[in-house]
């Protein structure tokens, strides 16, 4: 047994060693038929022996039986989107903005290819990989473990010493030359090819069963490391050197900026240089090097405020205009979407495009049977530019959104002021649907997926938000693809909820024209749900950025009947309906009212009242007795003179970043 082992480890080491030569260096130094022959002697002795078989095996690479389904893994640090620009223009007002934010000149960045194929996160424990996930929704993603093992540029074990845990992020592709061969394949069964090598990517990615994974050939550039217990670096291309050493696939066309005009030639070079590839690319991204400058610069959102994305031109394609269709939102809503003729634009069938509202179609003068300009650009969702007036033959047909709803058929009325017009059935099946979505989505109820809400809605088990917190087990475990495990596990992840925070329960409850930070503010000014739902229009005017036309949205939730029973029961299920209020008298701003005038390079409007909040002050919309500081940006309006005239001291956007940096000033 002694030699077995000896010679399944000897063995292990030569193919991990050839395999690394071949898929990473892209430099092998013995013949596939060589490495057949080793292949194939591991995987006869791990046959007769199978106690030996181990996680980091090679012979793991061919794939496992297929799973049931894919389990959900939540991120121990968010995977975050990349913002995106599109000119340099844009880039240079991204620099611009960053560097007003640190105390520090910014003259490190890292330029990297940015690769069209699926994010994931590969955790090693003790050398060894034991779980990769997909991006998901940055927080939650799914478990593809099995798959990544197939992916033979990914090393299933490191060898020397590595942190005992840590976590690397890198982009699932499949190279455009078996992207062809798998379409080739296809043609001479008879089956109809696949679109682009991104959607086949991840398609293959999220196989069930492994095996056929294997079959794709799959590929993965690392761009970064997540997270590592005990390992302290400096920089983003330190990490890259440190994650290369370690067997990983680094991009080789990498590349050090000191400026603009640097990171501007990297895009050029590869704008012209990218169509040599072997892999599908959708723009340059470019980090800011320091880590502590990253650390400095935080998230906005769910973005990075160090990285983005500066995208290749836009890909434009003609077609016709079909119909314009209309889907119903959670607030009743009626957006409209352009039905098209199907046509690829860069290797996308596109068959839909936004159009996003009534006055959108009438400003384009778009007209169903117009021939139509198609835009796609990165993973944005297509749109029209504009029609080509001088392709019309006279029997095109002029918009007009429906009297009736198309869902329930109720009236649709469009309020004054309003973009969208609305129905206003409060029983509209698409409506309920919709917000049912939107609240298990908001508040985070983990296995609740919108399919599954869909069922219950079908089988009327829920017909509003605080049936979720009634639902048997019993009930809900003859649904298909639960069973009584999947279902009391579900029950359980609805009542974890219940502990949200009441902002977020804001969040969830449809209420038009409230997002994130307006139902924080609702929420720390007033404490409760019932001081909220008692307020009046007066009440919820005087409250800094909420004016009289989210004010009038509020109150017209709240006055609602069906609203104050569905709180009610909520309230009886036992979620949270109040804040506590954290008063600290300490704080930089306590107590006072702070009014912005003109533009700030430095925050949006939104990021400057959520600092403003968090260092204990409130941000007003106009200067008045109640205002202490007035904060001056570009073409400030006459704010500022009536600040003088009060005496109300003014200062600065830059004066405004050093009193926030420096509070002891």
């Amino acid at each position: 047994m002694i030699e077995i082992s000896r010679r399944i480890k000897k063995l292990r080491e030569l193919l991990n060693h050839h395999n690394y030569r071949y898929h990473v260096l892209d430099d092998p130094e013995i013949s596939d038929e060589s490495y057949d022959v080793l292949y194939r002697e591991l995987i006869d002795i791990e046959r007769e022996y199978p106690q030996f078989v181990t996680l980091d095996s090679p012979s793991m690479r061919i794939g496992a039986e297929p799973a049931d389904g894919l389990s959900t893994v939540r991120h121990p640090s968010p995977l975050l989107s990349l913002g995106n620009v599109f000119d340099s223009e844009e880039l240079e007002k991204w620099i611009s903005r960053i560097s007003d934010l640190v105390d520090t000149d910014i003259d490190e960045y890292v330029c990297e290819l940015k690769y069209d194929g699926l994010a994931v996160a590969l955790t090693y424990e003790d050398g060894v990989f034991v779980q990769g996930a997909t991006r998901g929704d940055g927080a939650v993603g799914e478990d593809v473990t099995a798959n990544l093992r197939t992916v033979r540029s990914i090393p299933l074990s490191i060898n020397g010493e590595v942190p005992r845990r840590f976590e690397v992020r890198g982009e699932v592709y499949l190279p455009i030359t078996e992207f062809d061969r798998i379409n080739e394949e296809r043609t001479a069964l008879g089956e109809s090819k696949y679109a682009n090598p991104r959607n086949t990517a991840a398609g293959s990615l999220r196989q069930l069963d492994s095996r056929e994974t294997s079959k794709r050939n799959l590929d993965i550039a690392i761009y970064s490391l997540g997270w590592a217990e005990g390992l302290t670096l400096s920089t983003h291309a330190e990490a890259l050197e440190w994650l290369s050493s370690c067997g990983f696939k680094i991009s080789v066309h990498n590349r050090p900026a000191r400026n603009l005009e640097e990171i501007t030639q990297y895009y050029l070079d590869w704008q012209i240089a990218r169509q040599d590839l072997n892999y599908g690319t959708d723009g340059i991204v470019v980090k800011v090097n320091r880590f502590d400058i990253q650390q400095s610069l935080g998230d906005v959102g769910r973005e990075p405020r160090w990285a983005i994305a500066y995208k290749w031109p836009a890909a434009q394609s003609v077609t016709k205009l079909l119909d314009i269709g209309i889907n119903v939102g959670r607030t009743g809503s009626l957006n409209p979407y352009a039905i098209l003729e199907p046509i690829q634009v860069s290797g996308v069938t596109i068959t839909h495009a936004t159009l996003h509202s009534e006055e959108d179609i009438f400003r384009k003068d778009l007209r169903i049977g117009d021939h139509v300009v198609v835009q796609r650009a990165g993973d944005v969702i297509p749109q029209i530019l504009r029609p080509l007036e001088e392709l019309r033959t006279g029997d095109e047909v002029v918009f007009a959104m429906p009297n009736d709803c198309p869902s329930c058929g109720g009236s649709v009325v469009r309020d004054v002021g309003e973009a969208a017009h609305y129905c206003m059935n409060r029983n509209c099946l698409a409506q309920v649907q919709e917000s049912l979505v939107h609240f298990v989505m908001t508040m985070d109820i983990d296995g609740l997926g919108e399919q599954t809400v869909r069922q219950l809605f079908e089988e009327q088990l829920v017909r509003n938000p605080a049936d979720f917190y009634f639902l048997d087990p019993q009930q809900i475990a003859v649904l298909p693809g639960l069973g009584e495990k999947s279902a009391f596990k579900l029950v359980s992840n609805i009542q974890i909820s219940k502990n949200h925070p009441l902002e977020q329960l804001l969040m969830s409850l449809n209420i038009r024209h409230v997002g994130r930070e307006t139902a924080t503010i609702l929420a720390e000014q007033f404490g409760s749900m019932e001081a909220i739902l008692d307020a009046d229009i007066d009440q919820l005017s005087s409250v800094p950025s909420i004016g009289p036309k989210i004010a009038e949205s509020i109150q017209k939730w709240s006055r609602d009947p069906v609203i104050q029973s569905l709180v009610k029961r909520l309230d009886v299920a036992g979620l949270r309906m109040t804040r506590e209020k954290q008063s600290d008298d300490s704080a930089l701003l306590s107590g006072l009212e702070v009014v912005i005038t003109g533009r700030l390079d430095a925050f949006t409007r939104s990021e400057a009242e959520i600092k403003i909040r968090e260092l204990g002050g409130v941000l007003g919309r106009n200067v008045t007795g109640r205002t202490s500081l007035v904060v001056v940006g570009d073409n400030p309006g006459t704010k500022i003179e009536q600040a003088r005239e009060r005496a109300i001291k003014v200062i600065t956007e830059q004066e405004f970043l050093d009193l926030i940096r420096s509070p002891n000033q």
